[in-house]
């Protein structure tokens, strides 16, 4: 049914549960995953690095640690993800990155958030800019669950 599939993943919570729920289905797939880390161009960011020159680089290594961290999990369960850190909207990015990589399926994750939050954030934008399926990924999976169904599906 999916045969490439793109798992928005970055440190959060919300995070794990993408790199988790996305794995778990593109094991049952049998799916090519792709792994993006979005560097979110940020005010406050930017406010910050005028006082103290670096710091937009020190979190950009962040993400770029973060990422591959998660690509080295996904290798660890025999995938072999093609992994990308960018940086803009995050719903722009996800949108464009799965149009290149004709994905068939997109798992982001979810927090919650006020009203005000999800107006400005984009996730309709993400709806109606891709051209496939879309997984919002919600399932807390502990270690040992994750552990125990990779292990399962072998």
């Amino acid at each position: 049914m999916y045969r490439r599939i793109v798992l928005a993943f970055d440190s959060t919570v919300a995070g794990r549960s993408t790199l988790r729920e996305g794995a778990l289905l593109a094991k049952r797939c049998g799916a090519e995953v792709f792994l993006l880390s979005v560097v979110a161009d940020s005010s406050g960011v930017s406010l910050v690095e005028g006082f103290q020159a670096g710091v937009t680089d020190m979190h950009l290594e962040t993400h770029r640690a973060i990422l591959k961290d998660g690509l080295a999990k996904l290798e660890q369960l025999g995938f072999k993800p093609v992994g990308r850190l960018v940086r803009g909207d995050p719903a722009q990015q996800i949108s464009d990155f799965a149009r290149e990589v004709k994905a068939d399926l997109v798992v982001v994750g979810h927090r919650k958030r006020s009203f005000l939050e999800r107006w400005w954030t984009g996730a309709g934008y993400i709806v109606d800019s891709i051209d496939c399926s879309l997984l919002v990924a919600r399932a807390d999976i502990s270690d040992e669950a994750f552990e125990a169904e990779i292990a399962r599906l072998g």
